[in-house]
């Protein structure tokens, strides 16, 4: 059992492409991806941020793993960077997992166009770029992982964030769409839902106030979640995981939500 087990969640042998991948909710699966015996390739438009990342990834001793510089909006970029990674691996991407993202926190009626369309074009747009780069190759392979960094969003509303909803939204559509093309030919395309995750992004929501109570926001998650905290990064490397490797060989555009019973509870009675 044990070895069958392993070899169920192994992905020894494999190459994960993982966009965005520099710290945060992309650095944490990429690690576990490693682990599970993964080569690993991330990349990031941002230089300054690319060297932060390897380096992270050096002094959490993970060796097999390269940085490109690439825009995931930019079609020709992305499909330099598969060119690059499949070049440098010597061999094609099995894993694919669209993690790079942005958030606008801006009331909807205050955003502009161009703010939006920013949002919608590195959150679904990005996605769609990347997923289209590699599906060839996995065709050629017989095989192949795509797994959507979806949201609670992908379901739900909230003031302040119409673009992010609708891209995410539009996300999880985009993964069943995938999965319905694709799935003829063993390519396998899930997304994961986190819930609010303690991240460098959701930090300012977190942050203590002047007289030392927590932001109000961070209450009002608190207590609207069965788990009564906030999820982490490493919440996320075992559903990651699963719909990496051949333990999910039959689950194909589900939306996995990882957010600690939020979406299941109606809240507390007043």
């Amino acid at each position: 059992m044990d070895n069958y087990l392993t070899e169920q969640f192994s992905l020894k042998g494999r190459l994960a492409w993982i966009t965005g991948a520099v710290y945060g909710i992309g650095f944490a699966i990429a690690t576990a991806f490693a682990k599970a015996g993964c080569s690993i390739a991330v990349n990031t438009n941002n230089p300054e941020q690319l060297e932060k990342g390897l380096q992270a990834y050096k002094d959490a001793g993970i060796t097999d793993v390269r940085g490109y510089l690439s825009d995931v909006t930019k079609e020709d970029e992305v499909k330099a960077t598969v060119a690059a990674i499949e070049k440098d691996f010597g061999r094609k991407i099995n894993i694919l997992v669209n993690n790079a993202g942005i958030i606008k926190r801006i009331p909807m009626i205050e955003m502009s166009a161009e703010d939006f369309r920013k949002v919608i074009d590195i959150d679904l747009n990005g996605p769609f770029i990347c997923s289209k780069a590699v599906i060839p190759g996995m065709i050629e392979m017989g095989h192949g992982k795509i797994i959507n960094i979806c949201s609670m969003m992908s379901e739900l509303g909230r003031e302040t964030v119409s673009a992010y909803a609708a891209a995410k939204g539009g996300l999880k559509m985009l993964t069943r769409n995938i999965c319905s093309e694709y799935g003829e030919h063993n390519i396998q395309c899930n997304g994961i839902g986190p819930g609010y995750i303690a991240t460098p992004q959701t930090a300012p929501l977190r942050e203590r106030q002047p007289d030392g109570s927590r932001h109000p926001f961070d209450q009002f998650i608190v207590a609207k979640t069965p788990a009564a905290r906030w999820g982490t990064p490493e919440d996320l490397q075992g559903p990651a995981l699963f719909l990496a490797s051949h333990a999910s060989d039959f689950v194909n555009g589900h939306i996995l939500y990882v957010d600690g019973g939020i979406l299941a509870y109606i809240g507390k009675q007043p």
